[in-house]
């Protein structure tokens, strides 16, 4: 598998540090607020990354953080009249709404919160000091930057222009402007803990590289977030955990592209953002997950109204075919295997092999759906009543096992009602007898229920609507 590694500026063959394993961690929400179309990119793009490592098989350690201590939340805290872990805690089970929708797999997803690991970013904190590496100013720490090496390394710029092209607040407390605070000094009416320095909160920076250190190890495989956070965020991670620990602190670093309305990155600044809260009045959230994996991940994706219609017009069509192979299980017959049978099933393992083959090219998700839309078509066109159970039922586990992997086609309850399925039955025998009148009578009754029939030269088939 080859992905691109943001560090080197190129693809790389993926080697994990533990043979079967992968320890990936994603920067996650603070939790101020509901989470939009711009989150839920790389929350869906690296869900569907560890699914694809576990579908080969390896064993996924995989972190996604709460933010769940920052300026905004105790501002919003203020402003309701609540505490900072009120307001947290109220967002974090919003979150978790929306990932049941958006399918992320969070059975096996790790969920640290910032405040659970105070005690270890105070250590963190205290060997950097040590070190000589972080220096305390009436209670602020903050992190040396000409105590690390190659400090811009990620974002490939130099330290000069960093500063310069950085908004950096003034701080006449700090040694260099770009150096970062590790541990904020506590302000009045604001949440705080005892620290070696006096009373204080951490910085953001130092969060996700306790939490990645404590429970993924000082070096990881893969460390992955938006664009938007290689400086100064991930920057400053790399420089805080290499120096404390002298070792590589991520493999691999994935960064996926912004999304953009009308050409301008979507941002709560910018107030041109949708929440998912917004996406799920008009479409199921399923649509959502599709727009977004059929783009490569690191291409800028825009979104529309237009382009979610798009997707949902997608998405179904591929329902449609799933509902057409659901139903040609019902009324095929198990038979001897014929050689036209085994042409048939070597076809869906070259798509299987196409899908293998654009997923490992660094998650080309894209093209892992164009594969799916290949075997739609392919059992449309040569599939009828008369195909072996056997070969209709690999195509259709095939699609399924495919499909998982994107996290779609996941709908419950896809299989005609044995109600329908004897309707449409007497439909077809009717027809046969030019009972026309009973044959147009059941079709109304079975629009009535919710489904549409189409009459074809393979057979009837039929979707919902």
């Amino acid at each position: 598998m080859q992905l691109y590694n943001t560090l080197t500026r190129k693809k790389e063959k993926f080697i994990p540090i533990k043979d079967g394993e992968v320890k990936i961690y994603v920067c996650g929400p603070t939790v101020y607020d509901y989470i939009h179309v711009g989150n839920a990119r790389p929350l869906i793009t690296f869900d569907t990354l560890r699914r694809y490592f576990l579908y080969k098989g390896y064993n996924v350690k995989y972190v996604v953080n709460f933010t769940d201590i920052d300026d905004k939340i105790i501002k919003k805290a203020q402003k309701e009249g609540l505490t900072y872990k009120e307001i947290a805690e109220r967002y974090i089970d919003e979150f978790k709404k929306d990932a049941e929708g958006l399918s992320l797999y969070e059975e096996k997803t790790w969920h640290p919160r910032a405040t659970d690991y105070i005690d270890e970013i105070i250590e963190f904190t205290s060997n950097l000091m040590e070190k000589g590496a972080a220096y305390n100013v009436d209670g602020n720490v903050y992190f040396d930057i000409s105590k690390t090496k190659d400090y811009g390394k990620l974002s490939k710029k130099n330290i000069d222009e960093l500063i310069s092209g950085a908004r950096i607040e003034v701080n006449d407390e700090k040694k260099n402007p770009m150096d970062f605070v590790l541990w904020k000094k506590a302000k009045t009416d604001e949440p705080s803990w005892d620290s070696p320095w006096g009373c204080g909160r951490p910085g953001w920076h130092i969060e996700c590289s306790v939490m990645a250190k404590e429970l993924l190890g000082e070096t990881i495989d893969i460390h992955a977030g938006g664009e938007d956070l290689q400086f100064p965020h991930h920057e400053n991670e790399i420089a805080q955990s290499e120096t404390l620990s002298g070792k590589s602190f991520a493999n691999y670093w994935l960064h996926n592209s912004m999304i953009y309305v009308d050409n301008k990155k979507m941002s709560k600044s910018k107030s041109n953002f949708f929440t998912i809260r917004d996406i799920e009045e008009e479409f199921d959230l399923e649509t959502l997950r599709f727009f977004i994996l059929s783009s490569h991940y690191r291409s800028p994706l825009n979104f529309s109204k237009e382009s979610i219609l798009q997707s949902e017009k997608g998405l179904e069509r591929l329902y449609n075919g799933k509902q057409n192979l659901e139903y040609l299980l019902e009324k095929s017959q198990e038979k001897e295997t014929s050689s036209e049978d085994e042409a048939m099933i070597k076809q869906i393992d070259a798509y299987k092999q196409d899908f293998i083959s654009s997923m490992d090219d660094d998650l080309n998700t894209a093209d892992g759906i164009a594969t799916l839309f290949d075997i739609i078509r392919y059992s449309n066109s040569n599939y009828d009543e008369q195909t072996s159970k056997s070969v209709v039922q690999y195509t259709y586990d095939t699609l399924l096992e495919l499909s998982k992997v994107l996290g779609i086609l996941s709908r419950e309850d896809e299989r005609l009602e044995d109600e329908i399925l004897r309707l449409i039955e007497k439909r077809t025998e009717a027809r046969k007898n030019k009972d026309y009148k009973l044959a147009d009578q059941i079709r109304d009754e079975l629009r009535q229920k919710g489904i549409i029939l189409e009459d074809t030269q393979e057979g009837v088939k039929w979707k919902k609507i």
